[in-house]
């Protein structure tokens, strides 16, 4: 695997503090969060795929309204089918049975299974409904494995991920369009040797890719960290600049 699968850390943060500006509504048979720029401009997109806690997770939408203030068109899908993960849930949860559905009233596993068809179904409804011309992904942990699978022609144009989580090699080396990755110095799920393999094998693809690696953060840093820790703060400011002058540049016309 490029990353490992996720863990303890991937619902563990802090809550940040604001008001989400976007709208809440029905996409087929799951909940989106949506948010337009404050021109209505429909030319360039970004679908958040969101870590474990899932689209309802104030910290996410603060990050959708923070795109959309910088001119995209914003989605975010929930792929849990109404069964994220709580922040700070106990220590004892356990993960992998959340991820086999046994957790889920009706017994639906968080995998590709699933997921997938959520993620293909936002692409045709961003370029179909609303005239995206372009799409960029971003992918917080969970969310990273599914802008790699789906960073393809006719899909996804440009792919950002911060501390990804359960990407294969395989999928990694399939990607077909640039990927710029923001990864956390602290991270069980996405530690150094497996960065490198990484590094080796976005090289392999020819494709442009970033890697940047931020001191002092950990996992989640992107998403929940403390934002009273002026180092923290710095890392998840940065990264999202990271992801906006990559789509910058990468999501031209």
């Amino acid at each position: 695997m490029a990353s490992l699968p996720a863990g303890h850390c991937c619902y563990q943060g802090v809550k940040h503090e604001g008001t989400a500006k976007g709208t809440l509504s029905k996409l087929d048979n799951f909940e989106i969060y949506t948010i337009a720029p404050e021109n209505k401009d429909t030319d360039k997109g970004v679908l958040i795929l969101t870590d474990v806690i899932g689209h309802k997770f104030i910290n996410a939408q603060l990050i959708a309204d923070a795109f959309a203030e910088n001119g995209y068109f914003v989605m975010v899908p929930d792929l849990f089918d109404n069964d994220p993960i709580p922040l700070n849930r106990p220590g004892d949860f356990d993960m992998q049975a959340w991820k086999s559905g046994k957790y889920h009233p009706k017994g639906v596993a968080h995998g590709p299974e699933s997921v997938d068809p959520i993620v293909d179904t936002c692409i045709t409804e961003l370029r179909s409904k609303y005239g995206i011309k372009k799409i960029g992904a971003v992918g917080y942990c969970f969310g990273g494995k599914y802008v790699v699978r789906h960073l393809k022609p006719g899909k996804i144009d440009a792919g950002y991920t911060a501390h990804p989580s359960f990407v294969e090699s395989e999928e990694l080396r399939n990607i077909k369009g640039p990927l710029s990755i923001a990864a956390a110095e602290t991270d069980a799920i996405f530690p150094p040797e497996k960065r490198h393999e990484s590094e080796e094998i976005l090289k392999e693809t020819g494709l442009p890719y970033q890697l940047s690696l931020y001191s002092g953060v950990a996992h989640g840093f992107a998403v929940r960290g403390n934002l009273n820790n002026p180092v923290i703060r710095y890392g998840k400011e940065a990264a999202f600049i990271q992801a906006l002058m990559w789509f910058g540049e990468h999501l031209k016309n």
